[in-house]
């Protein structure tokens, strides 16, 4: 007899996931990915700039934002712009982010430009980064192919792709693609980012409840490498979208300079 979870996954199964491209008509690539109850919203654009710490290098740059809406939970939080101070998980997870994509990709190719991925919680139950990092791995391909097929760049800038999925040990079961309910009662809990080919590009987690035996935590190192391979298939059979020339274009920046609010020439 096969065991069940309360959602009537199997151990060794992610949730169903759904792709629809080009939500935002005016990112170069986007899509909203459901992960079952998990919704993320994640866009792709090209800019012409570095910041500051990049310029006069001739290479480009890769950054990532990533925010919850405040009613993405179930109980509603402030809306992350109206805080004083920035929110340290959603600065951390933009990092990861950031930095996962980064590793696969060649910026040295693009010139001074950078590629910005913005991520939109729209719901949460568990496993949102690993969402946005999988959901931003597809898009910048879409993006990548929009860019070479319009003359933007010259060659692939894409060295592998990348998927994430969390997985745990919840009431003494290796788990694949935790929920926000086995997450909240799970002894150990882990994000695996990994790449098409098989290598590591970062793992978190923690063994909370008390310590974790290199046996289970081969288990999850296994049902983690089944999972990445089940959003690969799943991103595959939803292929590339049409290019549609005129809409993806890259972003200028604007030469007229704002200003000051307090200036010599405000007061004239």
């Amino acid at each position: 007899m096969i065991n069940l979870r309360n959602d009537g996954r199997t151990y060794d199964q992610v949730r169903p996931l759904k792709i629809s491209f080009d939500v935002f008509g005016h990112a170069n690539a986007s899509a909203l990915f459901e992960f079952g109850g998990t919704k993320v919203l994640v866009g792709v654009t090209l800019q012409n700039r570095v910041p500051m710490f990049m310029k006069g290098r001739g290479v480009g740059w890769l950054s990532a934002e990533y925010a919850m809406l405040p009613i993405s939970t179930k109980d509603r939080t402030n809306r992350e712009s109206r805080q004083t101070r920035p929110n340290s998980r959603s600065l951390e997870i933009s990092r990861l982010i950031g930095r996962s994509l980064r590793s696969v990709v060649d910026l040295s190719s693009i010139g001074e430009r950078t590629i910005v991925i913005d991520c939109d919680v729209l719901q949460a139950d568990g496993g949102t980064r690993c969402a946005c990092i999988s959901a931003a791995s597809l898009c910048l391909k879409v993006a990548v192919d929009r860019w070479l097929k319009s003359g933007i760049i010259e060659k692939d800038i894409i060295n592998d792709d990348i998927a994430a999925v969390s997985v745990g040990m919840v009431g003494g079961h290796a788990c694949l693609d935790i929920s926000q309910d086995e997450d909240n009662n799970a002894e150990a809990d882990f994000n695996f980012v990994l790449s098409k080919s098989g290598n590591i590009i970062e793992i978190q987690g923690t063994s909370e409840k008390a310590p974790m035996s290199w046996e289970n935590f081969g288990e999850l190192k296994r049902l983690a490498l089944l999972g990445v391979e089940q959003i690969f298939k799943a991103c595959e059979a939803a292929g590339i979208p049409e290019h549609k020339l005129p809409e993806y274009k890259v972003a200028e920046r604007s030469s007229k300079r704002a200003k000051p609010l307090f200036s010599l020439g405000n007061r004239l």
